[in-house]
């Protein structure tokens, strides 16, 4: 009896047990359907907003504009919103070819990188080990030195003679060589090591570095080490003005509707002229070399993120020298920092890495988080107001926009104008 009396009081207390963990289960079921729910609430609500703010921006006077995002929980975002006089040009969509400019920098380092972690290049090496004679005071200044921007360099793209080829009316072939040299012709702007200050020359010698260690052009280099390793279809090296796919049209405003603000020796551009505007898809932007010549899509750049972060494309090392940064700014030394080739900054949504760059007709942002889990692009398709601070209505837009997809891909809200007093 007292075996029956124990044995009915387990099947009781099991059966309550039951009973118990199936109304837990429950319960952890509608939490997780609940947080679902409110996931995919919070992305429907993005997205909406994320259209709302490229159209914002695209009627404060962007032409168009390109924005993905993948906050690493399900189908990326993708939009591509152009003002209505663009479409007899093109139908812009998110997935077209775009210049990258100084994203390509992204690109350079990860090769530096990766030839350090075979062997065949070291940090340390000074650039006159790879490039004699090229650069004055070359045997101060490392490969580091290049990358992080803290070399004392010249910036090529400030001198007159590559003016003509940035708006597109010389059609000259710019080398790395050439590039470079039109860089160091100028004296250094402070000892090597001592400051930061960004400079498209310290690429363009990354890049004859690059050529003459491995003897392979940078094309190639990116196509056999990055694009065709990681199937990014759209993403090539640029060797000319043509483009391998379909391509978002670029437009800068003609001479006569220029921004007051941009100076007189960069207001005409080249290229095919409509609605106030010039077309400078056409254009060669190898004057950007190693600098800023890549042309990819926001799909493709969103997978090479994800391996250069993740640890696909460099060993541990060589991944930690990347993200070990220099302030930007020497008065805020846990502000914005550099690495090797890539960007950080502490955003109210999160920190976040990557790279911007601008050149005609095109303006970028590539964003990742710290493992490459979440990727961000915002495109236009116009850079002028930026690089010269001339359109403040177009500069209001593109900041919301920017900031919304950067929290978007963090799967949180947009934080509110108190965040940024």
């Amino acid at each position: 009896m007292v075996a029956a009396v124990a044995a009915v009081g387990l099947a009781v207390t099991a059966g309550a047990s039951a009973a118990g963990e199936q109304r837990t289960e429950q319960r952890t079921e509608q939490r997780i359907e609940q947080s679902a729910d409110l996931r995919a609430d919070l992305r429907a609500e993005q997205r909406a907003e994320l259209r709302r703010l490229a159209r914002e921006l695209v009627d404060a006077g962007a032409p168009g504009v390109i924005v993905r995002v993948d906050d690493g929980r399900g189908t990326p975002v993708e939009i591509a919103e152009q003002a209505p006089w663009t479409r007899p040009d093109h139908l812009l969509k998110a997935g077209d070819e775009y210049r990258m400019g100084s994203n390509t920098k992204t690109m350079m380092a990860t090769l530096a990188l990766r030839l350090v972690a075979e062997g065949r290049l070291a940090l340390t090496d000074p650039v006159e080990k790879w490039l004699p004679g090229k650069v004055p005071g070359g045997a101060a200044i490392t490969l580091r030195m290049l990358l992080n921007h803290t070399s004392g360099l010249y910036d090529y793209t400030e001198d007159p003679a590559i003016r003509p080829s940035f708006l597109g009316a010389d059609r000259r072939r710019w080398t790395s060589a050439r590039l470079l040299a039109l860089g160091v012709k100028h004296a250094p702007l402070f000892p090597p090591g001592t400051r930061w200050s960004y400079s498209n020359t310290n690429y363009a010698a990354v890049g004859a570095v690059l050529e003459q260690a491995t003897g392979t052009s940078l094309a190639d280099l990116v196509r056999d080490r990055i694009a065709r390793p990681l199937g990014l279809q759209h993403t090539y090296y640029a060797t000319g003005p043509a483009w391998r796919g379909p391509y978002a049209r670029g437009y800068e405003p003609d001479a006569a509707h220029m921004p007051p603000r941009v100076p007189a020796a960069f207001r005409n551009v080249a290229g095919p002229r409509h609605h106030g505007h010039v077309d400078v898809s056409g254009n060669d932007p190898g004057w950007g070399g190693a600098a800023g010549a890549v042309v990819s899509t926001a799909g493709d750049w969103s997978r090479f993120s994800r391996a250069l972060m993740s640890g696909r494309l460099l060993p541990a090392a060589q991944l930690a020298q990347l993200r070990t940064t220099v302030p930007v700014d020497p008065e805020r030394p846990d502000g914005p920092g550099y690495g090797l080739g890539v960007q950080t900054a502490i955003h109210p949504c999160g920190t976040f890495w990557g790279h911007d760059g601008g050149m005609p007709g095109y303006l970028t942002a590539n964003l990742t988080d710290r493992t490459g889990g979440r990727t961000a692009s915002v495109l236009v398709t116009t850079e002028f107001w930026s690089e010269f601070g001339a359109d403040p209505k177009i500069a209001k837009a593109a900041g919301a926009l920017q900031t919304a997809a950067i929290c978007a891909m963090f799967g949180k809200p947009a934080p509110t104008a108190a965040h940024f007093r």
